[in-house]
């Protein structure tokens, strides 16, 4: 197989795993790019902690240019959560007939949260012979291991799960997005208040490109794909997390004041036509020196199965499965692809 080539979109603290993880591989990073006038102008070996590779780390502005000029065969966006917000990057990436493989928490199945952005981005993706996914942690933890051990249990009446992981270890994007460092109002107006709305409601919002999915949200989407049910109701609340002591976060350049948000917890539910509900909640926070990463997955039915993982290592664990995922992305079928209609993910020695 010729060497896989790689431009890195976002080169924050993911980054430094994501790129050192290919070049173990055998593949290369032949572009990057950032928004970060910190980094603009260094050599990616600064941010994986090694010898200089050569590669200078471009303003994001520069992306078409950089595609242009490197050809690669592939994309890693690693900076926003929400598809809107990173639509236009894609949509660069498809036209330069670049494969994209993304970090973006929704983009793991924007079937269900934001269904006319991706219906057009799968329309363009195909007619340039290129395919679109999301992955990552929950691309394992979330998905394929519940799918895997749904296989070995008969009449299942019920799938539930919790994760939590620390804001801090991800950037400000998706520290902002939890809504770390709010007042209990802020929190209420700018991200509660959106599940205090009717069934109707929700649908005008998703149908238009305003819905503000949860991580869990896109997730139990995924199961459902994955394990063949069929959605009928849907729905989420988001809480905040707040602690009784001043916490502070170096990633929000601040000290959280006692009482105010450190983060939230988001539970979905969904239920199906064939009586199996889905509630999946994700506790994302800043940590005090007390909190670890948690994930426990229970599926109930004949027999019921718990699994329960203390402090797994989030970011590398993300960072891995991104990077073995890769070939995959660039074998599958043109469009935009979730991972539950793909082979399920392994271990890659090299490329």
């Amino acid at each position: 197989m010729k060497q896989i080539k790689v431009v890195q979109i976002g080169c924050g603290k993911m980054s430094k795993y994501i790129m050192r993880y290919i070049y173990d591989l055998g593949g290369k990073v032949v572009g990057a790019v950032d928004i970060s006038e910190n980094i603009i102008g260094k050599d990616i070996g600064t941010i994986m902690e090694t010898e200089a590779k050569g590669i200078s780390i471009n303003d994001i502005s520069r992306l078409s240019e950089v595609l242009e000029d490197t050809k690669p065969d592939i994309a890693v966006i690693t900076t926003l959560s929400f598809l809107n917000d990173i639509e236009d990057t894609i949509r660069t990436c498809i036209t330069k007939n670049v494969n994209v493989i993304t970090t973006s928490e929704e983009c793991f199945y924007a079937e269900n949260s934001n269904p006319t952005l991706y219906k057009e981005l799968d329309i363009l993706a195909k007619s340039h012979n290129v395919t679109i996914t999301g992955c990552g942690y929950q691309d394992i933890f979330w998905g394929n291991m519940i799918s895997t051990i749904a296989s070995s249990t008969h009449k299942i009446t019920g799938i539930k799960g919790s994760s939590s992981y620390n804001v801090e270890d991800y950037g400000i994007a998706l520290a902002k997005a939890h809504g770390a460092g709010l007042t209990l109002e802020e929190f209420e107006k700018d991200i509660a208040s959106a599940d205090n709305i009717s069934e109707d409601e929700r649908k005008e919002l998703i149908n238009n490109r305003n819905f503000g999915p949860s991580y869990m949200w896109n997730t139990v989407g995924w199961l459902a794909d994955k394990l063949k049910l069929n959605p009928t109701i849907i729905n989420q609340k988001c809480i905040p997390t707040t602690s009784e002591i001043d916490i502070h976060s170096d990633t929000l350049n601040m000290d959280i004041k006692a009482g105010l948000a450190t983060g939230m917890s988001a539970v979905v539910t969904m239920e199906t036509e064939e009586g199996i509900t889905i509630e999946a909640e994700c506790i994302g926070k800043v940590y005090s020196e007390e909190d670890f990463d948690k994930n426990e997955w229970t599926i109930y039915g004949e027999p019921n199965t718990t699994v329960t993982i203390n402090k797994p290592s989030t970011v590398e664990l993300t960072c891995a499965d991104i990077v073995n995922r890769i070939p995959d992305v660039i074998n599958a079928e043109s469009g935009f692809i979730s991972t539950s209609k793909m082979p399920e993910p392994t271990y890659k020695i090299k490329y």
